[in-house]
C-alpha cells in the first residue's frame, strides 16, 4: 500500500483530486464539476467524496487543499471569496476536512498552490525567488521567496491583478476598484473589448486567437492586453527581483503574438539591473496545484524543511 498525501484543487467551475507520493508522483486522479451554486456545504461534500474516491487503496497520510479565494494558511479559514463560490468567504475549510477525512489538513489559496508546484517540479525549479501569474478568467498570482510561499499580514499576498496600469485607466475591475489590469488582460477582458472594438460578437477567447493572424482587431486586443499585463509584471520585479517570473493559465496560451507583447513589455519597463529577467510559461498545467498541494500536506506530517524535499 503506498503511503499518499491526498490533494485537492477547488475552484468555482470544478474541483480536482489526486494522491502524491513523497516525491511528486500522481498516482490517481478524480475531477468533478464545482456544486458552488448550492453553497459552501455542498463544495464541501463534494471535495470530500473525491479525496475519498482517490484515496482507496492507499495509505492516506495527510491531504493538501489549494482553494480559490483568501485562504488562510494559518487558521484554515476562507477570509474572502468572490461570487464564482457563493457562501464560501468564513468556511473552516481546514477544520471540516480534517473532521470529515481524519487526517491533517493544509490549505492554501489555489494560486500559491501553483507556484509551489511549479517551484518544487516545474517551471521555476531553482529558484529563490518566483513571481508566478494566472491568467485566466482572472489575473492571480503568487511570491515564493526562499522556497515559502508570502501569503501576507491577511492572506491576501499575491494579487497580481489588481496592480494599477495606465491601460487600464476607467476601467471596472471585478473587485470594485478601476484601473486594474485585470480588467484588461484578463480572458473575459479580451473577449469583451474585441466586440467593443467592433470585431463581431464572440464569447470564448479562444475564437479571438484564432482569429489573431488574419483579423487585426483580434492581435491588437492580444498585443494590447499583454503590453498591460507587461507593464504590470515589470512593476512588481521591479519590487520583488524575482529569479524567474512563471507565467500560466488559460490566456497564456494565447499564441506567440501575445507572448512577444508580454516580454518585450516586461524587458522594457525593467530597472537596469533585472534586465534579461526570465518570463517563461508555466509547465505542469493543471497539475501544478495539486502538486503544490501534495507537498504542503506532506510537510505538515513529516515536518521537513522545503530543502529538504527539494
Amino acid at each position: 500500500m503506498n503511503r499518499v498525501a491526498v490533494a485537492l484543487d477547488i475552484g468555482g467551475t470544478k474541483t480536482a483530486a489526486a494522491t502524491v507520493t513523497a516525491d511528486g508522483a500522481v498516482l490517481t486522479r478524480a475531477k468533478r464539476p464545482t456544486p458552488a451554486a448550492r453553497g459552501a456545504r455542498a463544495v464541501l461534500d463534494n471535495a470530500v467524496e473525491l479525496a475519498r474516491e482517490v484515496g482507496v487503496g492507499h495509505e492516506v497520510v495527510g491531504v493538501g487543499v489549494g482553494s480559490a479565494g483568501v485562504v488562510d494558511p494559518d487558521t484554515g479559514l476562507v477570509r474572502s471569496a468572490t461570487d464564482a463560490l457563493p457562501g464560501w468567504a468564513g468556511t473552516d475549510l481546514r477544520g471540516h476536512l480534517t473532521t470529515e477525512l481524519g487526517a491533517p489538513v493544509a490549505v492554501a489559496n489555489d494560486v500559491h498552490a501553483h507556484a509551489l508546484g511549479e517551484y518544487l517540479w516545474g517551471a521555476a525549479r531553482g529558484g529563490s525567488t518566483v513571481l508566478l501569474v494566472a491568467v485566466g478568467t482572472g489575473v492571480g498570482g503568487a511570491l515564493l521567496c526562499e522556497g515559502r510561499i508570502h501569503s501576507g499580514a491577511r492572506a491576501a499576498a499575491g494579487h497580481a491583478g489588481h496592480v494599477p496600469v495606465a491601460a487600464a485607466a476607467g476601467r471596472h475591475c471585478p473587485c470594485g476598484a478601476e484601473g486594474h489590469v485585470e480588467s484588461v488582460a484578463s480572458g473575459p477582458a479580451l473577449v469583451a473589448e474585441y466586440t467593443e472594438r467592433g470585431g463581431g460578437a464572440v464569447t470564448r477567447l479562444e475564437e479571438v486567437v484564432a482569429l489573431a493572424d488574419r483579423d487585426p482587431v483580434a492581435r491588437s486586443v492580444l498585443v494590447d492586453g499583454a503590453t498591460a499585463l507587461g507593464s504590470a509584471l515589470a512593476g512588481l520585479a521591479n519590487v520583488f527581483d524575482p529569479d524567474v517570473i512563471v507565467v500560466g493559465g488559460g490566456v497564456a496560451g494565447a499564441g506567440p503574438d501575445w507572448w512577444s507583447a508580454l516580454t518585450e513589455e516586461t524587458e522594457r519597463g525593467l530597472v537596469p539591473a533585472l534586465r534579461g529577467l526570465p518570463v517563461v510559461p508555466a509547465a505542469l498545467g493543471a497539475d501544478a496545484a495539486l502538486l503544490g498541494a501534495a507537498h504542503l500536506a506532506w510537510r505538515e506530517v513529516e515536518k521537513t524543511t522545503w530543502e529538504e524535499r527539494r
